[in-house]
């Protein structure tokens, strides 16, 4: 069913719920206050019911379909959200490969792209501040920017586009060993 087809099916029921509704509830009111002085038939009673029960099973009915769906929906979405982290740090390896960075380098451009100060970095790696000023300025100049804005540019248009930046990368220098420490995972959820 399409989407504009479920919003009137639900419009629908909600309507058909309120005035079944409605009625129960003024019947009620008109039985408890004295409203009415003659009684209503047994079979207007009884359609009464028979409607606000269809209305009850037909809203739980829906109930329970939008939340399969909103729960589907979710899941999906959490699912590309890990897919599109994972192509991140696919991407960004790959970067960091083309641009022959240092594993000191990775580390430092890691914690760059999570939006750690130079301070930050420089604690987190136990080293002075000159140091990672030093790192991030051989990163730039390897990845070809000028700035931290413009190294984040590069994997978002990646992303974004499929498709490799505007910016072109320097030639890829002879790949070396990989080392056994690596930098921390990427966290997409941190803000920054």
């Amino acid at each position: 069913m399409t989407t504009r087809r479920m919003t009137w099916a639900l419009r629908l029921l909600v309507a058909f719920q309120a005035a079944f509704t409605a009625v129960f509830l003024w019947d009620l009111a008109a039985s408890i206050l004295g409203l009415r002085t003659t009684p209503i038939s047994w079979q207007m009673r009884e359609l009464i019911e028979v409607g606000a029960a269809l209305g009850l099973l037909a809203g739980l009915v829906a109930g329970t379909l939008v939340l399969r769906r909103a729960r589907a929906r979710q899941l999906r979405a959490e699912d590309s959200l890990r897919a599109a982290s994972g192509h991140f740090m696919d991407l960004v390896q790959d970067r960091f490969a083309d641009w022959a960075l240092t594993p000191a380098e990775r580390d430092v451009a890691l914690f760059a792209l999570k939006g750690m100060s130079l301070s930050e970095i420089a604690a987190l790696r136990d080293t002075s501040e000159g140091t990672v000023k030093a790192q991030t300025n051989a990163i730039y100049r390897k990845a070809g920017v000028t700035g931290r804005p413009q190294l984040l540019s590069l994997f978002i248009d990646d992303l974004l586009a499929g498709a490799p930046p505007l910016i072109t990368t320097p030639p890829r220098a002879p790949a070396r060993p990989p080392e056994v420490r690596s930098p921390a995972p990427f966290d997409a959820s941190r803000p920054g």
